[in-house]
């Protein structure tokens, strides 16, 4: 029976936890926040304000860790260090030097750090991935992500962290289209080059950026393009379309449609959902706790790992980057700004 805690215990982690709880193997053993008026809602657990403290009197086969972005990298280092596996909200890191910090660790101390890209194992994508595996419609030409959310003033608001670059990391590619950014590079493969241009749409007084926008060479001569904001009217669905010589396949309001060259449209599957959770978390969480937990019981290298999710930072820093140069960025010459 592996013993899992949680550090964090703000929105995603009513994610996490009924995931913990509903797994054979697992059995959360403790809980940590600082606030301690959170201590009732989760009564089965041992409850701390102190990670360390947590890390030194329980023991722990591994940790979800659920805290702003800022904390990823120091607080999943001295997990690690303890022998812990580590079990980590998405973004991996700040940026691009912090992530490659992380795989160094993970290399070098054997330890299992699983970032939680679930995105990739909702039904719609899987399904895409294999379909584009199968070659049945030729070449691929292109991939369009596209996601037109809205945030409030409040949301920066009310936890502040959000709107500061060196706290949050970035704006809407590292909070809001992480997932998508993810995906496409999945999708497109290994990166040569990317244009990319960054704005503050909204006038609410943050250093992240709300708006993004990009054009991305893939190596094998598939075009990209990336298109992300908070400034729009609501929350719109996140698209991901993907075009072939012979017809092209769109993932919109999580459902997975082929397009035929006669522009007739199919729909082939739907993702499952959670009920009572926001629409873009999906149900996939559930799906890679579970395969992380057998990767460790099994000392098995499937799941996410941190060289996996490293691609998806070096993106936005590249994003980043040539909007400040005004210039197309090579990633092989990727020159990051705190390195």
């Amino acid at each position: 029976m592996l013993k899992i805690a949680v550090i964090g215990l703000g929105d995603i982690s009513k994610i996490h936890i009924p995931a913990i709880q509903a797994n054979p193997n697992a059995m959360l053993t403790a809980v940590c926040d600082l606030d301690e008026s959170l201590r009732s809602t989760v009564p089965d657990a041992n409850f701390y304000t102190d990670y360390q403290e947590m890390l030194n009197k329980e023991s722990l086969d591994c940790v979800h860790v659920c805290l702003p972005h800022y904390l990823h990298y120091p607080v999943t280092k001295v997990i690690v260090e303890k022998g812990v596996h580590v079990f980590q909200e998405k973004p991996l890191s700040l940026n691009t030097q912090e992530g490659l910090a992380l795989a160094k660790l993970e290399e070098e101390l054997q330890a299992k750090i699983c970032v939680c890209f679930q995105n990739r194992y909702n039904e719609s994508f899987e399904l895409l991935q294999e379909i584009i595996a199968s070659g049945q419609l030729g070449k691929m030409i292109g991939i369009k992500g596209l996601v037109p959310w809205f945030r409030p003033k409040e949301y920066y608001d009310v936890k502040p962290w959000r709107g500061k670059m060196e706290l949050a990391g970035g704006g809407v590619m590292i909070n809001q289209a992480l997932h998508t950014i993810d995906l496409m590079q999945l999708l497109g493969g290994e990166i040569d080059s990317i244009k990319g241009s960054i704005a503050q749409l909204l006038d609410y007084g943050i250093e992240v950026e709300d708006t993004a926008s990009a054009h991305i060479h893939f190596k094998n001569g598939v075009k990209g393009l990336f298109f992300a904001t908070n400034a729009n009217a609501e929350n719109s669905s996140v698209d991901i379309e993907v075009s072939f010589e012979k017809g092209k396949f769109t993932i919109k309001d999580s459902m997975l449609i082929k397009i035929n060259e006669d522009g007739k449209k199919e729909k082939l599957i739907e993702d499952a959902k959670l009920p009572g959770t926001k629409f873009y978390y999906g149900a996939s969480h559930i799906k890679l706790i579970n395969q992380f937990y057998n990767a460790i019981i099994n000392n098995s290298e499937s799941y996410v790992k941190v060289k996996d999710a490293l691609t998806s930072i070096k993106m936005i820093d590249a994003i980043r980057q040539s909007s400040e140069e005004k210039r197309m960025i090579k990633m092989e010459e990727l020159e990051y700004a705190n390195s």
